[in-house]
């Protein structure tokens, strides 16, 4: 260590980052960001403390748990309760990680025991595989951009609730959406303002209020995500075929006008 890079406690850059095994250009870039800000001599330099080391140490942490810088600045400058909250989130989701890879692994599994020995794979089995590893988190990943950090970490709060709703979607909440386009697209004819329309806008914001919870931010983001659906993957896409008849879209946002400009 160089002479003065430690004095009483107090540490230079350089002798900073060595004794918390991070780099200096690191260090820098969460100045950068207001993450951690030391304090400076009169000559500018950056000196480092006690504080600063526990609050880095919380940072590599979190960083290690998978949040994003912008999310671990909002957990630290909050109270102690966010932090455990992150902690249940990530705590959450690993436990879902490790559902999926149960998931992958039983469908090896399953693909050991169909296949023959001397005969080749069937190419239907190794499709499968991939399907089961890859798409569970291609999805999530495509559809966590269109949400702000707090909507998404709510989502995450709400994991279980929502991965219960996500399961009704795909049997009686998808026969409900289904039931409903089939009657808008019946009712083209009628007036946006007229009491079927409305009734018909009633019946299908009740749907999204049961999908979202009633939060705004979720709200927000499912309409992001489908003003964007012709960037989607073609698995999702493909999940979304029953619900694209813009016929249908227009006529409720007709008649959500209309409610809204008596």
């Amino acid at each position: 260590m160089k002479k003065g890079d430690r004095v009483q406690g107090v540490y230079r850059v350089q002798a900073f980052a060595e004794l918390a095994g991070v780099t200096v250009r690191a260090l820098h870039h969460y100045d950068r960001l207001a993450l951690l800000k030391p304090k400076r001599t009169s000559s500018g330099y950056r000196v480092y403390s006690a504080p600063d080391l526990e609050r880095l140490e919380q940072i590599v942490a979190l960083k290690f748990l998978g949040l994003s810088l912008r999310q671990i600045k909002t957990v630290l400058d909050r109270d102690s309760r966010s932090l455990a909250d992150v902690l249940h989130t990530q705590r959450k989701a690993l436990e879902e990680t490790r559902r999926r890879l149960d998931k992958a692994i039983r469908a090896i599994a399953d693909a050991e025991r169909s296949i023959q020995p001397g005969r080749p794979a069937a190419s239907a089995v190794l499709k499968r595989i991939i399907e089961v590893i890859d798409m569970s988190d291609q999805t999530t990943d495509e559809m966590k951009k269109y949400y702000t950090d707090a909507a998404w970490i709510e989502i995450s709060r709400r994991r279980e609730v929502l991965q219960q709703k996500l399961r009704d979607i795909a049997t009686e909440g998808t026969r409900k959406w289904e039931a409903l386009f089939a009657e808008v697209a019946a009712s083209l004819d009628e007036d946006p303002a007229g009491p079927v329309a409305q009734g018909l806008l009633a019946r299908w914001k009740a749907l999204v209020d049961d999908f979202t919870g009633g939060n705004r931010e979720i709200k927000d983001g499912l309409w992001r995500a489908w003003q964007d659906r012709d960037n989607w993957s073609d698995e999702r896409k493909k999940q979304a075929e029953s619900f694209s008849d813009p016929r249908v879209w227009e006529f409720i946002r007709k008649a959500s006008e209309t409610r809204s400009n008596p």
